[in-house]
């Protein structure tokens, strides 16, 4: 079999990104050849972690995957518009190299993979990866329309990351019978041991609440800082990640008098993210739109036995992946005072839903199960 993930972006910064690249290297080290198509700007670097397999091919950046079976190719971006990367060389690129693919494999939302594919001339088996429902580009949605209908069409299989959005989504009700379920899953964290005992050090006597992620209006931090408002004094709330909405953030804390009790961290890399996972007692997600469709954050989370706090965002399977009850507390979106309750009652039962939240990482949410399931799909797909 010879696959290609087809789809977004490099660097590999966004869920979407992760998973490609996971089952990429997943099934590349099986044996089976696995390339990812996607698109790089030129002011990109590699990572650091890359450069040792990089090679450049002007005009393709190529990372060697578990040679000789997995590439990540980037194809050069002209810029990077409304969340999609203008890159006509993905079209030229794919058009020349179709046939060396037995399936396409690719992943929604992206209208450059799209349209690339839909030039492609490419005639084998397609499965198109539905990770989100186009919102946050509304007004443009009536122009890629079509594009979109024909790739629901044109795909043998979709896959969604939960049961609940491939079955929410006004654009599948109609091909619920290709339509399957598989979790994304991921390798359980590792946290650095001193640094984790560094972070308990800097908080020491708190009962440490974590979240991460974009500070864009639909991940609902604010929310979080109004809740942490609400928690005893012995509470500290930590939020990783930088934003458009930083500064906004930053303000409403000190409107709130609360600088002593809520920490905005800024990027955090990924060496130094385990680490505040396992630092934390409580994890919160409190999006509050189903562009927050899965949540790789949360199994990151449980994989270290952390409980959950989310939201229960209408069509979005983020409340699905975490239990309620089981694994975490899932309450209404926006509502500041259910999740402080939430978050108390999360700590009172820590050991409870930490193992909770364990034991489902383990059933439901491990990278090898996302990938064995997948090639499962892939040979259904080439016997058929």
């Amino acid at each position: 079999m010879r696959i290609l993930q087809l789809g977004k972006f490099y660097p590999i910064r966004g869920g979407v990104e992760k998973v490609m690249r996971d089952l990429t290297e997943g099934l590349s080290a099986k044996g089976i050849s696995c390339d990812m198509l996607c698109a790089k700007l030129p002011s990109d670097p590699v990572d650091e972690k890359d450069k040792p397999s990089a090679e450049e091919q002007h005009p393709l950046t190529i990372i060697h995957l578990n040679r000789p079976f997995g590439r990540i190719i980037a194809v050069p971006a002209l810029a990077k518009k409304a969340g999609t990367m203008l890159a006509p060389a993905m079209i030229r690129y794919l058009r020349e190299h179709q046939k060396e693919y037995d399936i396409i494999h690719i992943h929604h939302p992206d209208p450059m993979a799209a349209l690339a594919l839909r030039f492609s001339g490419f005639k084998g088996p397609v499965i198109l990866h539905w990770h989100s429902d186009i919102v946050s580009q509304k007004l443009l949605l009536p122009f890629y329309r079509p594009l979109q209908n024909w790739l629901i069409r044109r795909s043998m299989a979709i896959v969604g990351t939960t049961p609940v959005y491939l079955q929410q989504s006004p654009h599948l009700k109609l091909v619920q019978q290709k339509c399957i379920a598989i979790p994304i899953g991921i390798q359980a964290l590792k946290p650095d041991p001193e640094k984790v005992r560094q972070i308990r050090t800097r908080f020491q006597g708190k009962t440490l609440i974590f979240a991460c992620g974009r500070l864009v209006p639909y991940k609902g931090m604010e929310y979080l800082v109004e809740a942490a408002a609400i928690l005893p004094d012995n509470y500290h709330v930590a939020i990783g990640g930088n934003g458009p909405l930083f500064r906004q953030l930053q303000a409403r804390i000190q409107e709130l008098g609360m600088q002593d009790r809520v920490t905005l961290l800024g990027y955090v890399t990924d060496e130094d993210m385990p680490s505040w996972f396992g630092a934390c007692d409580v994890f919160v997600l409190p999006s509050i739109m189903k562009t927050e469709a899965f949540g790789i954050v949360q199994i990151e989370a449980m994989s270290l036995g952390k409980p959950v706090v989310t939201t229960k965002i209408p069509a979005s399977g983020v409340s699905w992946v975490n239990k309620d009850g089981v694994s975490g507390i899932n309450v209404p979106p926006q509502d500041a005072q259910a999740l402080a309750h939430a978050i108390s009652e999360a700590v009172k039962h820590q050991e409870q839903l930490g193992a909770g939240a364990r034991n489902l990482f383990l059933e439901r949410y491990q990278l090898s199960t996302m990938i064995d399931k997948t090639l499962q799909l892939y040979e259904t797909c080439i016997k058929k």
